[in-house]
């Protein structure tokens, strides 16, 4: 690429354009946590991001479609990095199942609004059709994940013998289940939650053989 005298570098107009649009799918965030989805429009965003029109949302992203993906995205990006580092300081398996199920539970105390934008976007975020305006496909990796951990774990004898994808969909759903209380404003311990779906999942999946 050639610059011309007085162009910005090309890594200083990157740097520049990564961090505008991470300031408004911030914003963005804050929007749907405030006012919901339906209410979250380029003009909120705008106000929220402190940028002078929505041309430049419409500048750094292509569309609404674009904008709300980059938000789903963003968070489970965020979630995926916090919680790694605290499943992967233990090896043993069940260590690293209790870590899984605690740290997701942490990221949503400290998190809240994020996780309440997330789930509003995937809850409502819809076209004229009816067909969802953004993937959660994502979403899938962490049960396949968790669905090979559990049978590792069954595989070394940690783990006593279950059907590891109805377990691994019922840990699932009872973490997402957090999500959608914190989501409607229900006001409840989410770590301790965290800390009972630990030992309930504890007990349901130990081999009994191996204490």
């Amino acid at each position: 690429m050639r610059v011309k005298p007085g162009d910005a570098h090309p890594v200083s107009r990157s740097f520049i354009t990564d961090a505008r649009r991470a300031q408004i799918v911030a914003a963005a965030i804050e929007t749907v946590a405030e006012l919901g989805y339906a209410r979250a429009s380029f003009a909120q965003i705008a106000k929220r991001a402190g940028i002078s029109s929505v041309r430049l949302i419409s500048y750094h992203f292509d569309g609404k479609e674009d904008l709300f993906q980059a938000v789903v995205d963003t968070v489970q990006d965020e979630v995926r990095a916090y919680m790694h580092p605290r499943i992967h300081a233990h090896t043993e398996p069940a260590a690293m199942l209790a870590a899984y199920i605690e740290s997701n539970l942490e990221f949503m105390a400290e998190h809240s609004t994020k996780v309440r934008a997330l789930v509003d976007v995937l809850a409502n975020a819809r076209r004229e059709d009816g067909t969802p305006l953004v993937s959660s496909a994502g979403f899938d990796t962490p049960v396949a994940l968790l669905v090979q951990h559990l049978r590792n774990g069954q595989l070394s004898g940690v783990f006593r013998q279950f059907d590891a994808e109805a377990v691994a969909t019922a840990i699932r759903a009872s973490i997402d289940a957090a999500a959608n209380r914190l989501a409607v404003g229900d006001d409840f311990d989410v770590r301790a939650y965290g800390r009972e779906l630990s030992a309930l999942f504890a007990l349901a999946t130990r081999n009994e053989g191996t204490l």
